[in-house]
């Protein structure tokens, strides 16, 4: 988790949202990534997407055998879905998307949204075929530091 939040760090001082995360396989980081939605104008460039695309490119697969997908940031039903997809072997994230949403409500702006769409990742692994392992609130304190306006 460590290594998501350094890329999270770079998303924002890239001028992204502050998420990051990183593909692990067989305990070694094969892809890191960073939140590219406002840098490439591209609202499906979250950093888990964006991490789960390199890591098919590498693998030539679409398939992500044995990766877990580890993120600041609870994986949005997209990048859960994602994952579901790409039948990754566990999710390890951060905050929750209800911590974004209240950081949203207090210090939410025009440049800087923090939209969410209240559906936890729990609920789409859950029921996506293969149903995916999910580790919640990890590190959840340090990755709640990267919120920023």
């Amino acid at each position: 988790m460590q290594a998501a939040i350094e890329e999270a760090q770079k998303a924002r001082a890239a001028g992204d949202y502050a998420v990051g995360a990183v593909i692990v396989k067989d305990g070694k980081i094969i892809v890191r990534a960073v939140n590219r939605a406002k840098q490439d104008n591209d609202p499906t460039q979250h950093a888990e997407v964006v991490a789960i695309r390199d890591a098919s490119k590498i693998f030539n697969s679409r398939h992500l055998d044995g990766c877990i997908l580890y993120t600041t940031h609870e994986p949005c039903p997209m990048c859960a879905s994602a994952t579901v997809w790409a039948k990754m072997a566990g999710v390890v994230f951060g905050v929750r998307i209800e911590d974004m949403h209240e950081f949203k409500l207090k210090n939410g702006n025009e440049e800087w949204q923090w939209r969410t769409i209240k559906v936890p990742a729990s609920v789409i692994l859950k029921n996506g075929d293969p149903q995916i392992p999910l580790v919640e609130n990890f590190m959840r304190e340090e990755c709640k530091k990267l919120f920023h306006s």
